[in-house]
């Protein structure tokens, strides 16, 4: 997750610097969630086909764990954006698509949306990619799912190497996971009615560069993008929850569309059972975690997003974030809910409404 430090004289100014040292026990005052409640709820009919729970329960802590070895070894050397271990992530991240024959979204057998050094504007002094992958829709191809991750870190610091287990190893497991399950509903004749993009970000670390990039040369017209799902840090347990580790902070789900929030309210309630934590979602929270990941960008262009969070720990952004922490049940039960979620929107007879 990228590192922002604000600024307060009269207004309050977003740049980048660390999230360390920030408070994650200020009070909630007037939360998104009880404004939400004030106003007349939306309705919601969630999608009746009993194959979901099967494809749910395809994405296994098992195999979550496998692709987390793998992305945090030291092969990977942290995944720093433009550097030798990123470009193996980023290899790795198209091999397993191709291995599954989800196909490229760039262009045919073109995974990589390459992005040139001068883009970084100094950040990485290196060009580098992201990586796309797409199943086509089977009634409304033209509407897009966007479900993205950051799969960059912050490399090798004298003789450490910072292998981002949680931020964002997790949340890159969590994408190919639920790139499976969809991929296993098309070979059995149960594909998406919109299409979805699966989307791995590079140079988030740097500040958001990756999703940048993507908005400003998208494969897919934004104007199409019906929703965007990312998943940035979503295999840990923060302080505030030590006592009940079933939850996930929720980011931005009201922002641009009150009917995304009741969508995912309702499948959580009726798939995963998960604590849908509002705090961060909270305008007047200081961290402002919204404008901090790369969904952010899909926002600025009005799409309606959902940041699925765990909150920062004591090994946020060091090189203590290893893979052995990581608690994978809580892990495969934030990927199931993101999997739902998308499934439930893709297959709604109407597009989500923005309001």
């Amino acid at each position: 997750m990228k590192k922002i430090v604000f600024i307060i004289i009269l207004i309050i100014v977003s740049s980048c610097s660390s999230k360390k040292g920030v408070s994650q026990t200020i009070e909630k005052t007037n939360t998104e969630k009880e404004i939400l409640e004030k106003k007349e709820p939306i309705a919601v009919t969630l999608q009746d086909n009993k194959s979901i729970y099967y494809y749910t329960n395809t994405i296994t802590k098992e195999d979550l764990k496998k692709h987390l070895l793998k992305l945090t070894s030291k092969e990977f050397e942290g995944r720093r954006t433009g550097e030798k271990g990123q470009k193996i992530a980023a290899k790795y991240l198209a091999d397993y698509y191709q291995s599954l024959e989800i196909e490229a979204a760039v262009s045919e057998g073109q995974y990589y949306q390459n992005i040139p050094k001068d883009f970084f504007n100094g950040a990485s002094k290196k060009a580098s990619e992201n990586v796309l992958a797409f199943i086509y829709g089977t009634e409304k191809p033209e509407e897009v799912v966007v479900i993205s991750a950051h799969y960059d870190h912050l490399g090798i610091k004298g003789d450490k190497i910072f292998n981002g287990a949680d931020d964002n190893g997790s949340g890159t497991a969590a994408v190919l996971e639920i790139a499976e399950a969809f991929h296993k509903a098309v070979l059995e004749g149960e594909g998406p009615k919109r299409s979805v993009l699966f989307l791995n970000l590079t140079g988030e670390e740097e500040g958001l560069y990756g999703s940048k990039y993507y908005t400003s040369h998208p494969i897919f017209p934004l104007k199409n993008t019906i929703v965007n799902l990312n998943i940035d840090m979503v295999g840990r347990v923060d302080k505030r929850h030590e006592d009940n580790p079933n939850f996930v902070y929720v980011i931005g789900d009201d922002k641009i569309s009150r009917e995304l929030h009741y969508i995912s309210e309702a499948v959580n309630k009726k798939y995963i059972q998960l604590d849908l934590d509002y705090k961060y979602n909270d305008e007047k929270d200081p961290n402002r975690f919204y404008y901090r990941s790369d969904h952010y960008n899909f926002a600025k262009n009005g799409v309606p997003i959902i940041f699925y969070f765990n909150g920062v720990h004591a090994d946020y952004h060091k090189a203590t974030d290893t893979e052995e922490k990581i608690n994978y049940e809580i892990l495969a039960k934030r990927t199931q809910l993101v999997f739902v979620t998308a499934w439930e929107i893709a297959n709604r007879k109407e597009r989500l409404k923005v309001d």
